[in-house]
C-alpha cells in the first residue's frame, strides 16, 4: 500500500468545512433537546493519529449520532444506497464517505482500501463491523475487515456502544406501533476502553474481544 498517495477526499478542506457545518446543526439541535443525546467516554478517543471507531448498529440514525458526538471529522464506511438518496446523497459525497456495495467482493475490497488510505493519513474511521442493521438481543458475526485494518495499520480501536437510536428510528419491522419516529426517546453514545492491535497475533482473538467490549457497552451504557 501506498501511503504517500494522495490525501483521501475525505480528509480535504471541503470535507472539513462540510463537517464542521453539520455538526454545528446537529449540537443545535441537541442543546435544544430535540432529542437527549448522552455522550460517555468522548475523551477516550485520541485527539491526533489513526484510529477505528467501532460500534454496534441498531437504527439508520446511528451513523448520524455517533458522527456527531465525535470531535474530529471522521470518514464512515456506509451502504451505497445512501450515495442516491436526494440531500444525503450530496452530503455523503461532500464529507468523503465510503459507499459499500454488501455481499460485493470487489466494492468490499475497494471499501477497505480507501479505509487503510484514511488510517495511513491519521484519519478517524467509523465502521459497524456487522456490516448491517442488527436489532438489540440478536448476533450477527462480526466481519473481519475491522480486525485486519487494525493489524495492517496498527490504529487502536475504540469499542462503542450505541443504545436508543432504534426506538428514536426503529428498523421498518419494529415500528409495530405506527410511530417511526420518536424523539422522545433518549440515545446513549458510550465510548469504551482503546483496543490495541499490537496486543493480538491473530484477527480472530481480536474481534472476539471488540465483540465483548462492544457488546458491555451498549447492554450495561451506564
Amino acid at each position: 500500500m501506498n501511503t504517500r498517495a494522495r490525501r483521501p477526499k475525505g480528509l480535504g478542506k471541503r470535507a472539513w468545512l462540510a463537517t464542521h457545518l453539520v455538526r454545528r446543526i446537529l449540537r443545535t439541535l441537541a442543546w435544544s433537546n430535540f432529542v437527549h443525546v448522552t455522550v460517555i467516554g468522548r475523551d477516550r478517543v485520541p485527539k491526533t493519529g489513526p484510529v477505528i471507531i467501532a460500534s454496534n448498529h441498531i437504527s439508520m440514525l446511528d451513523a448520524v449520532f455517533l458522527w456527531g458526538a465525535l470531535r474530529r471529522r471522521a470518514i464512515a464506511i456506509a451502504m451505497a444506497e445512501l450515495w442516491s438518496w436526494p440531500v444525503i446523497g450530496r452530503l455523503v459525497r461532500r464529507l468523503g464517505q465510503i459507499p459499500v456495495i454488501r455481499r460485493d467482493h470487489d466494492s468490499g475490497r475497494n471499501a477497505m482500501a480507501q479505509a487503510e488510505q484514511i488510517l495511513h493519513h491519521g484519519g478517524v474511521l467509523i465502521i459497524y463491523p456487522e456490516g448491517r442493521l442488527v436489532p438489540p438481543g440478536d448476533h450477527e458475526p462480526y466481519k473481519p475487515g475491522v480486525a485486519n485494518l487494525a493489524l495492517a495499520t496498527g490504529a487502536p480501536i475504540i469499542p462503542v456502544g450505541t443504545t436508543g437510536t432504534n426506538k428514536v428510528l426503529p428498523m421498518r419491522r419494529a415500528a409495530a406501533d405506527g410511530r417511526p419516529f420518536n424523539r422522545r426517546h433518549p440515545v446513549t453514545i458510550h465510548f469504551g476502553t482503546p483496543i490495541d492491535p499490537a496486543d493480538f497475533d491473530d484477527p480472530d482473538k481480536l474481534l472476539d474481544h471488540l465483540r465483548r467490549h462492544i457488546e458491555a457497552l451498549h447492554t450495561r451504557p451506564d
